[in-house]
């Protein structure tokens, strides 16, 4: 655990000392080391579950392919910021990169926290450097009440969550994952414990978000810059299934009633959001609304607690992430060229940038979940688990797998394909750094591919 959180607090003093020439090569490079020092995560060799580096920070097979990603994606968020950050003052480009920094030393100790308390703290944490990334970079005038929308969404949801816990360490004498599976199960019984149980959730749910606390999410996503769409979309939201995940083992006699309505707005949610897709005319918006239709399928892996639910959520939440994040690069370079987020001022793409073209089809046939890739399995396994649960699901996941083929084929569509308009002229070539990112982005997709066990966690 400490050879990867050192090195990412040592690139705080690297980030302020670099002349400022070398400033976006340095990090890069280092970030990137510490990228692939993550990977030897991958080599399982513990037989009990858990490796520790001390009493408060472990790493788990549920937790391991989350802080992979957490650490792949620093250099990949510093990569896609060198263009629009590059021509601000060099003291707010040091700035921005130890936000971005600082970000993955919180997501790094949510993830590897053994004790809840810390988890919840690291949680919040992760708040204040996308608020800042929000509201300083952000595009547009809205970019603040997108910044409040996004804090008090979360704000709100997560502190039931806080008495939730103090309640739940006064009743079991602590609070540590390691030691709370082994004690015994709670008596929830009264109404009190039902509040408490949907205190637990709500703030994941938030977080994830579920269909109908969601509004936060467009709206943080269209105004954010390109690094905070990526860490948003790839680990941010992932924070909340992997939070419900480690408390839904707690809440169980409860949950096999209380989990009804949740589950009718997770699958509500996957047909309402990829409706909404189909027409909406902003390429970060719709990028969004797709992202809250994947995550309803994950919250509905989740709540139903089978192997195969939770085995499914995770394998999702991973080929999510690095897919998502790839869409939103692209709206990006995309942005940066044409200066506009409206699809259909710029079409017919593909003719321009054949190679950039080549990177949307794979991002969207991934994110519509082509045959051979993890984005499948996650589904399958998912969408299998409810089937055992309820048959009656099958009509609205599978609705919903048919709303997702359409609207990723109307975005290729309308992004790349048709006739050049007239006003498009003087784009500038894609560059080498821009391809190397969609590489990085779409090779650990296909590498999944041949060894999907990596991301399983415990269930198989």
């Amino acid at each position: 655990m400490l050879k990867i959180l050192i090195p990412t607090i040592m690139l705080f003093p690297t980030i302020w000392l670099t002349p400022s020439k070398w400033l976006w090569t340095t990090t890069t490079l280092q970030s990137l080391i510490i990228a692939l020092i993550s990977l030897t995560w991958i080599k399982w060799s513990s037989e009990t579950g858990w490796t520790m580096s001390n009493l408060y920070m472990g790493i788990d097979p549920l937790s391991m392919p989350l802080l992979i990603l957490t650490c792949w994606l620093l250099p990949l968020m510093i990569l896609a910021s060198q263009n629009h950050v590059k021509t601000e003052p060099i003291s707010r480009q040091r700035i921005y990169i130890t936000l971005l920094t600082s970000l993955q030393t919180f997501l790094i100790m949510a993830f590897g926290a053994t004790e809840i308390i810390m988890f919840y703290i690291m949680f919040e944490a992760t708040l204040i450097p996308t608020l800042i990334i929000i509201t300083r970079w952000g595009n547009q005038a809205e970019r603040l009440s997108a910044g409040t929308y996004f804090l008090f969404y979360t704000l709100a949801g997560s502190l039931p969550l806080l008495v939730a816990l103090l309640l739940l360490h006064q009743n079991m004498g602590t609070l540590s994952m390691l030691t709370i599976q082994y004690s015994q199960p709670l008596n929830l019984n009264s109404w009190g414990d039902k509040i408490w149980w949907a205190g637990c959730l709500i703030a994941f749910l938030v977080k994830m978000p579920l269909y109908g606390v969601h509004l936060w999410l467009p709206k943080a996503h269209v105004e954010a810059p390109v690094a905070g769409s990526m860490v948003l979309a790839a680990i941010l939201l992932k924070l909340g299934g992997y939070g419900m995940m480690r408390m839904m083992i707690m809440l169980d006699p409860l949950s096999k009633d209380l989990i009804y309505p949740i589950m009718a707005l997770a699958l509500w949610g996957i047909i309402m959001t990829g409706s909404i897709c189909l027409r909406q005319t902003d390429l970060k918006s719709l990028i969004a609304y797709s992202s809250v239709s994947h995550m309803g399928l994950v919250a509905g892996g989740i709540l139903i607690q089978t192997p195969w639910g939770f085995t499914g959520a995770l394998v999702l939440m991973i080929a999510h992430g690095l897919v998502s994040s790839a869409l939103f690069c692209l709206a990006n370079t995309m942005y940066e060229r044409t200066h506009s987020r409206t699809m259909i001022l710029a079409r017919g793409l593909q003719i321009i940038f054949p190679l950039t073209a080549t990177w949307w089809f794979i991002s969207n046939l991934a994110n519509l979940a082509l045959p051979p890739l993890p984005n499948l399995m996650g589904e399958l396994v998912i969408i299998t688990a409810m089937f055992n649960w309820s048959p009656w699901t099958l009509i609205l996941t599978g609705a919903g797998t048919l709303i997702t083929a359409a609207y990723s084929l109307y975005l290729f569509l309308m992004t790349q394909r048709g006739p050049v308009p007239k006003h498009i002229i003087n784009l500038q070539p894609y560059h080498t750094r821009e391809h190397l990112l969609m590489v990085l982005h779409l090779l650990p997709v296909i590498l999944l591919i041949m060894k999907p066990e990596i991301m399983w966690g415990w269930w198989y």
